[in-house]
């Protein structure tokens, strides 16, 4: 077996591992979940406790002694406090919580560019503030950042993906000024590293537990987000990839950045080029109010997906839209109602698509290349008549997503890193 790189994603119920060859094959996966350590999923200790036999569970398909890089991969806008030896000092705040403090907020608002991924009350920069008050703080990390610190010493070091809410500037390439006008202390912020670029080696004692190399190098990973993109293998520009969950989220790969908050559209400086997109209302969630999943499935297989509903929905299950309109008080558009179930579910995913195809088209608009294919995940990619509505109104070709695992988009960090530091 040739050299082996390995990438984690540590998510909300638990951490995969996979292993890929310089070829980019997969050749051992595992995962772990997080409710096997403990009953609160948001205890780092549960975190590190779940990666490692991720971790372990790989190494004993391929063996440990192939193994020359890793990544890892976390929830967008989780954040911690430690202190100066990478101890926890309080509970993370979790990608989706808010900080409570309105007053903060309101003050830290004005000081931020419109185009700032950082605004609103879930991002990284408010946790930061929040978090800076602990008694002993040394580094305000995410989710991460916290475990590339377990397995290189590290604890003082981000990659630009997961940095972009907290307020970091990816086109100028550093944490900016106006971040310590929010009351910030600069000496808690992270040193800031390119994806895949290489941190430093595994700690000797990691290396040990794991039964790997010394000399595994530790690569700076992404969010969950990114590592999804990056493991369907899009991989040039024009290519975009749609996740098909709860909501509906696109990303198109572009040579230039995209910021346009007007339209909730921010970018991912990752690999040379730039990942934009953003995440709509619509989606599995506005399915799943209607219909239980077998319904769905026995709907869906009597649709002809070839001829149009003629129906014109916006689907939504209250009013509000952040792309690509941005507007809290867009009203869903589910009218007429078709007496025919499969009509109406027919009407659902034509309106869906067409929220898709509009997203695509304002990427364009705005600067972003033309969409050249799509690779859908999620559960959505599943349901072939769905499939194939998109593609008759998306007008591009639909290749097979390599992966749907976000580790496996990480371990391909880990790979260009490996790659770098002259390892494969």
């Amino acid at each position: 077996m040739s050299a082996i790189v390995i990438g984690i994603d540590i998510g909300t119920s638990g951490a995969r591992a996979v292993a890929l060859d310089a070829a980019s094959t997969i050749v051992a996966q595992a995962t772990a979940s997080l409710s096997d350590f403990g009953a609160d999923p948001c205890d780092p200790n549960i975190w590190w406790a779940a990666v490692a036999r991720s971790i372990q569970g790989c190494v004993r398909s391929i063996g440990g002694s192939k193994v020359r890089a890793m990544a890892v991969d976390g929830t967008s806008g989780t954040v911690l406090p430690v202190d100066a030896m990478g101890r926890p000092l309080a509970a993370p705040l979790m990608y989706n919580e808010k900080v409570a403090d309105a007053g903060l907020l309101a003050r830290i608002a004005p000081l931020m560019p419109p185009e700032s991924a950082a605004h609103g009350p879930t991002s990284g920069l408010a946790k930061m503030l929040f978090f800076q008050r602990v008694p002993g703080v040394a580094k305000l990390l995410h989710q991460a950042d916290w475990i590339v610190g377990r397995l290189s010493g590290h604890f003082d070091v981000t990659d630009e993906n997961n940095a972009l809410k907290s307020g970091y500037d990816p086109v100028a390439g550093n944490w900016p000024e106006w971040i310590v006008g929010t009351g910030l202390k600069p000496e808690f912020l992270p040193q800031v590293l390119a994806p895949g670029a290489v941190i430093g080696s595994i700690l000797p004692a990691v290396a040990a537990e794991f039964g790997l190399p010394s000399d595994v190098c530790i690569v700076a990973g992404t969010t969950d987000g990114c590592a999804s993109f990056l493991a369907t293998g899009a991989s040039t520009p024009g290519d975009g990839v749609s996740a098909l969950g709860s909501s509906l989220t696109l990303k198109l790969l572009s040579t230039a950045p995209i910021f346009a908050p007007e339209f909730g559209i921010y970018s991912h400086h990752i690999l040379g080029m730039w990942l934009a997109g953003g995440a709509s209302n619509t989606g599995g969630r506005v399915l799943a109010h209607f219909f239980d999943p077998d319904t769905l499935r026995r709907l869906s297989a009597t649709i002809d997906p070839s001829r149009p509903s003629g129906l014109d929905y916006y689907p939504l299950l209250s009013p509000g839209e952040r792309f690509p309109i941005m507007d809290p008080s867009l009203p869903p558009r589910l009218e007429p109602r078709p007496p025919q179930a499969d009509e109406f579910l027919k009407g659902l995913l034509e309106g869906i698509a067409a929220i898709e195809q509009l997203g695509y088209q304002r990427l364009e608009e705005l600067g972003a290349p033309k969409l050249k294919s799509v690779r859908s995940v999620g559960g959505g990619s599943a349901n072939p008549q769905w499939t194939c509505i998109r593609q008759r109104m998306l007008g591009v070709p639909f290749p097979t997503a390599v992966s749907g695992e976000a580790a496996a988009g990480t371990a391909r960090l880990a790979l260009a890193g490996a790659r770098n530091a002259g390892l494969l």
